[in-house]
């Protein structure tokens, strides 16, 4: 019996003992007096197990037959063992004309160990235990999200945290994850603390080159180009927790810096990485761990000004013709005409892009003089866009559009299409020209 059953028993039996009285067994089980009246008669007849439910014990009228069962676990084994009840339903009905519900099949399916359920599917990642020494291993990440609140557009916060101490090393606002924002982030990490061991970050496009498998290029990206140059190396996690300390950090951050901004009244990025200095003083205050070691594995950065400017830049080859002319970034570039550059046909040369937007190109270490052409900074149409630059892009193709209307393009292969001049052919190369022309030769040769 259930619960509630057993307690009309109970009642029940205190109404036929006379100890409480009809009206009061309505009351207790929320029950009319006529129901009341009609329990106790069935109970006073036939006894306690009149009160129980009679379809107790009973096969259910809307049962469905053991042998479709069975059928539409099997079918799903043979056919769909890697499809999920809502799928394998729709194709049983669909290819078999079996109708099940998803519900249904899915107690079938983890019945029969062909589905796990979604705590039976959960994955549990074992913590990592930190670095033993601070500046052995510093976890970055970018953040974006609305810093700003309503106040101003959404930007990204690259974060640099020690993974032994979980101290904040350097914070930075800026438009989105690019190759240049990490080198300006890298350069003031360095000029501070020096260079760490290794930096731990995610399989961004900014660390990691996404095709491993790739003919072209060299296999390293151009952060992890500069980061080889200053011998730190660059490791990539293969998940989110794996790099745990900076994940809660943004967490964190997203929570307090966002309230710290509000009540400064900050609106915008340089008033925001002039205010971080101060705000990360006093979260590691607050956060940091003492490191297990008192080793700082930090070391002297040992490399002038200059040549830091080139190793935190865009560099890359371009080939020059023998015009004098070669290509880099949809702009045909023209080397001023001199000794050094008339020996530079065929071959190739360094290109140099900086920060600032200058551009520099040179051979064995000499700057190569310049004009460009074609200057054209519109974003190509269907170009290839990461989702964590697409913030800035769109705000990039607005500022675009406002200024000018876009050029008009042809669509389709019509490169040899004809274009009419608006001169007339006068027949000059006709067959009947030719033939003329060829009776003239002949007879000129017989009147010889």
């Amino acid at each position: 019996m259930s619960e509630r059953e057993l307690n009309r028993v109970e009642v029940l039996s205190q109404v036929s003992q006379g100890r409480m009285t009809a009206t009061a067994a309505a009351n207790v089980l929320g029950l009319s007096r006529r129901q009341v009246h009609r329990l106790l008669r069935k109970f006073q007849t036939d006894g306690p197990a009149a009160i129980r439910h009679k379809a107790r014990g009973r096969v259910s009228n809307n049962r469905i037959d053991p042998a479709v069962r069975e059928f539409a676990v099997t079918l799903v084994r043979e056919n769909y063992i890697d499809f999920g009840p809502t799928f394998a339903a729709e194709k049983l009905e669909e290819d078999h004309g079996l109708k099940v519900s998803r519900e249904t099949l899915r107690k079938w399916m983890q019945d029969a160990g062909i589905w796990l359920s979604r705590k039976q599917r959960r994955t549990f990642h074992q913590p990592r235990l930190r670095r033993e020494c601070f500046g052995e291993l510093i976890q970055i990440d970018g953040s974006d999200h609305h810093w700003f609140e309503d106040r101003g557009p959404a930007c990204t916060l690259l974060v640099f945290i020690d993974d032994a101490t979980s101290t904040l090393m350097q914070l930075r606002f800026v438009e989105s994850e690019s190759t240049f924002s990490y080198f300006g982030a890298l350069e003031r990490y360095l000029s501070q603390h020096g260079r760490p061991v290794a930096f731990y970050s995610d399989k961004h496009t900014v660390f990691r080159v996404a095709n491993q498998a790739a003919k072209s290029g060299h296999g390293m990206t151009q952060f992890g180009r500069a980061l080889n140059e200053l011998n730190i190396e660059i490791l990539c996690a293969n998940s989110s927790q794996a790099k745990g300390r900076v994940e809660r950090a943004n967490r964190t951050l997203q929570d307090r810096l966002v309230k710290e901004l509000r009540l400064a009244g900050i609106a915008d990025m340089d008033a925001a990485n002039a205010f971080v200095p101060g705000f990360t003083e006093r979260y590691n205050s607050k956060f940091a761990k003492p490191p297990r070691r008192d080793n700082d594995l930090h070391r002297a950065l040992n490399v002038e000004p200059e040549r830091l400017r080139d190793i935190l830049c865009w560099r890359d080859e371009r080939y020059v013709d023998r015009n004098l002319v070669l290509r880099y970034d949809r702009k045909r570039i023209m080397l001023e005409e001199n000794d050094l550059t008339r020996a530079l046909v065929g071959k190739y040369v360094d290109s140099y892009e900086f920060n600032d937007g200058a551009l520099e190109f040179r051979s064995k270490g000499i700057s190569l003089p310049y004009s460009a052409f074609d200057k054209d900074q519109r974003v190509s149409h269907a170009a290839i866009t990461e989702n964590k630059r697409l913030s800035a892009v769109l705000e990039h193709i607005k500022t675009e559009q406002d200024k000018a209307p876009p050029k008009k393009r042809r669509a389709g292969t019509q490169a040899t299409r004809y274009q009419p001049n608006g001169r007339r052919n006068n027949g000059w190369n006709s067959k009947l020209a030719k033939a003329a022309k060829e009776n003239r030769k002949a007879s000129q040769g017989c009147d010889i």
